[in-house]
C-alpha cells in the first residue's frame, strides 16, 4: 500500500451545491449564518454561490446577498460557480467579495445537454473565453468536469476523454481540475486507476476529488483517491446536495465523516471536526429535518454517550 499524504485540502461546497438541491427555501440569513460558522472550523476553501439564472435554480438566487452580507476570516478562500460569459458577467458586479471562479463542464454528452442545452463542443469554446477572462481578472480559476466516472445515460465514460477535456481548461488557463462523481457511478478500484492517470498527465494542475454518496461508496472513493496521491478534496457538510440530472443522485459526501476518516487515519486536514458536525447539526435545524451523515448522529471517534445511556452488546 503507498504512503498516505500527511495532509489534504478540503472545500466546502455545501453553500452551493448542497443548498442547490434542496427541497426547503432556506432564508438569506441561515445561509449566511451557515457559512460564517463554517468559515470558523478551520476550513480555508468555501464554495458560496452560483450565478446561474434565478428561474433555473431559485434556491441560489440571493448569491449576491449572501456574498455581501457573510463576515469570513481575511484566510477563507471563497469561490462562486457560472455557467457562461453572462454568468460572469454577474458575478464581476461584485468582484471584491470572492478570489474563485468555477466553469464547469460534463463528460457526458447526454448530460451535458441536459444540464446546460450545450454540446460539450459548445460548452468548452465558451469556457474557454470564460477562463482567459478569470485569469485576466486576477482571479483563481478553477474548472469542474461532472459525470467524470461514468453516466447514467451513456454509461461508461472513456477515461482519455475525460483527460482530454482537463487538459483543454489547463491549457485555458484553470490552475484545479476537479472531477465530479455527479451521479454516484465511481468505484473504488476505478478511482484508484482515474487519479493515477490524472496526477501523471496534469503535472502542475491540482487535481481534485468530488465524490458524491449516492450508492454508499464515497468515503470509499475519497481513500482510493487518496491511496494514489490525491490531496485535494470536496465535500458537503450534513451531506447536502446532489445532482438534479437525474432524479436520485443525492448527497455529496458530507464533510464530517470525510475529515473524520481522514483524522483516525492519521491524515490533518487543518479543520475541527467538532465544529463542522455542530454547523452540519445547524443546518439540520434550518431544514427542519435530519439529515444523513454518520458523524451527525454518531459523534467524533472520541465521543462518549451519557453515563446514563443504555450499553451495547
Amino acid at each position: 500500500m503507498n504512503a498516505l499524504p500527511a495532509h489534504v485540502d478540503i472545500r466546502e461546497v455545501g453553500p452551493r451545491d448542497g443548498f442547490q438541491n434542496e427541497p426547503e427555501t432556506i432564508s438569506t440569513a441561515a445561509k449566511i449564518d451557515l457559512i460564517n460558522r463554517l468559515a470558523r472550523t478551520g476550513l480555508r476553501r468555501i464554495e458560496v454561490a452560483s450565478f446561474v439564472r434565478p428561474d433555473v435554480i431559485p434556491q441560489l438566487s440571493d448569491g449576491v446577498e449572501v456574498l455581501q452580507g457573510i463576515d469570513v476570516p481575511d484566510d477563507v478562500s471563497l469561490m462562486v460557480l457560472v455557467p457562461n460569459s453572462k454568468g460572469l458577467d454577474n458575478a464581476l458586479r461584485i468582484r471584491e467579495t470572492f478570489s474563485e471562479v468555477a466553469i464547469f463542464v460534463s463528460a457526458s454528452e447526454t448530460h451535458n445537454k441536459r444540464n446546460v442545452n450545450r454540446t460539450i463542443a459548445e460548452s468548452m469554446a465558451d469556457n474557454e473565453i470564460i477562463a482567459k477572462r478569470i485569469v485576466a481578472e486576477d482571479l483563481r480559476c478553477a474548472a469542474v468536469i461532472a459525470t467524470s466516472y461514468g453516466c447514467p445515460f451513456e454509461g461508461t465514460v472513456p477515461l482519455r476523454h475525460t483527460l482530454d477535456i482537463a487538459e483543454q481548461f489547463a491549457a485555458a488557463g484553470a490552475v484545479e481540475i476537479g472531477f465530479g462523481d455527479t451521479t454516484g457511478m465511481a468505484n473504488p478500484a476505478y478511482v484508484g486507476e482515474f487519479f493515477t492517470a490524472a496526477l501523471e498527465r496534469l503535472p502542475g494542475v491540482e487535481v481534485t476529488a468530488h465524490f458524491h454518496n449516492t450508492r454508499g461508496q464515497g468515503l470509499a472513493n475519497a481513500y482510493a483517491a487518496l491511496q494514489v496521491g490525491c490531496t485535494s478534496f470536496e465535500s458537503s457538510f450534513g451531506e447536502l446536495g446532489g445532482c438534479p440530472v437525474p432524479a436520485g443522485s443525492t448527497g455529496n459526501i458530507a464533510s464530517e465523516d470525510l475529515i473524520s476518516m481522514f483524522h483516525e487515519m492519521g491524515v490533518a486536514t487543518g479543520v475541527d471536526l467538532d465544529a463542522v458536525i455542530d454547523a452540519a447539526r445547524a443546518a439540520q435545524t434550518v431544514l427542519g429535518r435530519k439529515l444523513t451523515s454518520h458523524s451527525i448522529i454518531a459523534g467524533p471517534i472520541d465521543w462518549s454517550p451519557t453515563a446514563d445511556a443504555p450499553s451495547c452488546r
